[in-house]
């Protein structure tokens, strides 16, 4: 598997590639309307078998009569297969199952098999109908679950409410959304805040809270309220437009499984058809050579017929493209997005997973975790240095506020602050020069404090008043609820080796790694040094890496990756270009099923190759040695397509 270390061709593979040998695409009927013909034919057909088994004159004496009648009983379902055929061959496509049941039906017609020639094109037309009905079924379900933009918007212009398409609204106009509606267009939350359902983006059940100025992206439903949203991206460039294009896209992308079975078919097919006309011509042969031995034409001719109609690879060649393609769609369900057959593929030989840090397995928002004061108590300390930190816009400020209010601690107010960038800030507070940041900002003030701050491995927030060390605050990244689990599933699942890469301290992202269970960790790493521990891991025979990053400033980590995962990538642009599996929603537990879906699909894609190319090889032995009908013949072809196609249809049912 490790050979799938692509270097991401994500730009030239997105030329579609429609020449499949075999792409059941063709005008069908739908619903009751499909089966109409067979339903004439198969009337016709009883009728006949009757009309022979009784007697009736003058259909059992006169066999030109019977002939006509077997005729007017196949034209409904073998004209749009010889239509089909003929198609075929204007096109170059000698081979395929059209061109084989033709000949295999006139075969039948030729040595007085008439009610066989009928039956073999009805029951292949019966399931081929089936057949479509199982694939449409999937294809709509998978068009349902992923094309979920709202229909409608409500645009507020010149101060009324304009029920307009999403299309036609222009960046920059407020919309506005009702309880229970989606979300037609992207755009920031005017209102206050709003509770929103994320679940078709994200896979996740639990509704969001969103405030004022955060993004809004198409396909969420308003929840409680009625909210107001300023349009930030046009209907064609929403972040949900891009995830259906990816989707759709990701069948261009073709597993190995894919291509093997397209090649396989290309060199099979042929070399059935001339087994089947030495089927034919080796006896006679022998028969000219030796009087003993008694060749009948008709007998081998029907051998050869079997064979024909047994040949086709369409269980092979229209299952395994399902089977992928389901897995893309049970996949988009759980919020994850695979970019082609060949990423569902590759994901299964993962034995290797790095993780970044930040935003990955933490969630990138700092919370309070030690506080240790020293000539104050710690409340009071805490008051003094909120009070110096308010008003600066840096996010360590920010998570000390956001503790001192959680803990109930009034804030008094400053007289004046002053932010020094990179050092923290000076507040004249209730009388007192109060002074937070971090180490360097003490020694430019001259203010002495213990000589342990040197080495401790948080992040610290030091306080001091009126010139004295009073005290500090330690603050940490807060691991993801998940992570830890997420650790333990993937050794589970066989994943034998799981890193920690980050810019972060070495002694910082030791803790956190040894928080996790990770038993390999590497700090103070710029974006060049993960890409060459992951490309030097990539290189490696034995080992299948994938890189699980936030998809902004990992963008190379991912591409070098043999699988490379971003985290949280909805919406962003960054992440939907480097990566192979976009994980929607900040959850890394998403990987662990993303591999399961992976190796649910290369199973069932594994059983559908093995016991449909089993099934045949039987058949076609039973058919040589005249041991199998035309009927075993299409259950061959017809039946074991549809098994098939319902055997990768428990992909999109299966719970993951």
């Amino acid at each position: 598997m490790n050979a799938i270390n692509h270097n991401h061709e994500h730009n030239h593979e997105e030329q579609h590639n429609h020449t499949h040998d075999h792409e059941h695409e063709h005008h069908h009927a739908h619903g009751a309307r499909a089966f109409i013909a067979p339903a004439v034919s198969l009337v016709m057909l009883v009728a006949g078998l009757l009309m022979s088994h009784f007697g009736v004159v003058p259909f059992a004496t006169n066999r030109w009569i019977e002939l006509g009648w077997y005729i007017v009983a196949f034209l409904p379902v073998g004209l749009p297969v010889i239509k089909e055929a003929f198609e075929g061959i204007a096109a170059h496509d000698y081979f395929n199952e059209f061109t084989l049941m033709t000949i295999a039906c006139i075969g039948a017609f030729c040595i007085w098999e008439l009610p066989e020639a009928v039956g073999v094109m009805l029951f292949y037309s019966v399931g081929e109908t089936l057949q479509h009905g199982a694939v449409d079924r999937a294809t709509r379900n998978i068009s349902k679950l992923l094309d979920i933009r709202g229909e409608k918007a409500v645009v507020i212009r010149d101060g009324r409410k304009v029920t307009i398409e999403p299309k036609t609204v222009k960046i920059g106009e407020i919309i506005e959304v009702h309880p229970g509606e989606r979300v037609p267009l992207d755009g920031v939350l005017e209102s206050t805040e709003g509770l929103f359902d994320t679940s078709a983006l994200t896979g996740e059940s639990m509704p969001r809270e969103i405030t004022a100025g955060n993004e809004i992206l198409a396909g969420m439903i308003a929840s409680q309220s009625t909210v107001r949203i300023k349009v930030n991206r046009e209907y064609s460039q929403s972040a949900l437009a891009r995830i259906l294009k990816l989707v759709r896209n990701a069948s261009s992308r073709k597993a190995h499984a894919e291509l093997f079975i397209r090649k396989f078919a290309r060199v099979y097919t042929p070399i059935v058809i001339v087994l089947a006309i030495l089927l034919v011509a080796v006896p006679a042969l022998v028969g000219l050579l030796d009087n003993s031995f008694h060749y009948v034409f008709s007998e081998w001719l029907y051998r050869a017929l079997v064979f024909l109609v047994i040949s086709c690879p369409c269980a092979l060649v229209i299952s395994v493209p399902l089977g992928y393609f389901a897995g893309i769609g049970a996949a988009s369900r759980a919020g994850i997005l695979f970019k082609g057959g060949n990423y569902l593929e590759a994901v299964t030989g993962i034995n290797t997973v790095a993780f970044d840090k930040t935003g990955t397995l933490t969630t990138g928002r700092f919370s309070v975790v030690k506080v240790e004061s020293a000539a104050m108590e710690n409340r009071e300390m805490l008051a003094l240095l909120a009070a110096a930190e308010t008003g600066s816009s840096h996010p360590l400020a920010k998570a000390l506020l956001d503790y001192v209010t959680s803990q109930g601690i009034a804030v008094p107010p400053t007289s004046t602050m002053n932010e020094k960038a990179g050092y923290g800030t000076i507040a004249e507070v209730a009388g007192k020069r109060v002074i937070a940041g971090n180490l360097k900002m003490m020694k430019s003030e001259g203010i002495t404090y213990p000589a342990k701050l040197n080495h401790l491995s948080g992040t610290i927030i030091v306080c001091g008043v009126e010139g004295e060390f009073a005290g500090y605050v330690t603050l940490a990244d807060t691991v993801k609820p998940d992570a830890a689990e997420t650790v333990k599933a993937l050794h589970e699942l066989g994943v034998d080796k799981i890193v920690m890469l980050s810019g972060d301290k070495k002694e910082i992202v030791s803790e956190y790694a040894r928080q996790l269970s990770i038993n390999e960790a590497h700090g103070e790493l710029l974006p060049q040094d993960k890409a060459e521990y992951v490309e030097h891991v990539a290189s490696m025979p034995d080992r299948c890496i994938a890189f699980v990053g936030d998809g902004m400033n990992d963008a190379p980590v991912l591409a070098l990756s043999n699988v490379g995962v971003a985290m949280g990538g909805l919406g962003s642009d960054a992440a939907i270009e480097s990566a192979d599996v976009v994980i929607q929603n900040d959850q890394p537990s998403r990987l662990v099923t993303a591999i399961r879906i992976g190796r649910t699909t290369h199973t069932i894609v594994t059983q559908n190759i093995v016991g449909a190319i089993a099934i045949k090889v039987i058949i076609l032995a039973l058919g040589a040695l005249g041991y199998a009908s035309l009927w075993a013949a299409v259950f061959a072809d017809v039946g074991v397509a549809l098994l098939a196609v319902l055997n990768s249809m428990r992909i999109m049912w299966k719970k993951y």
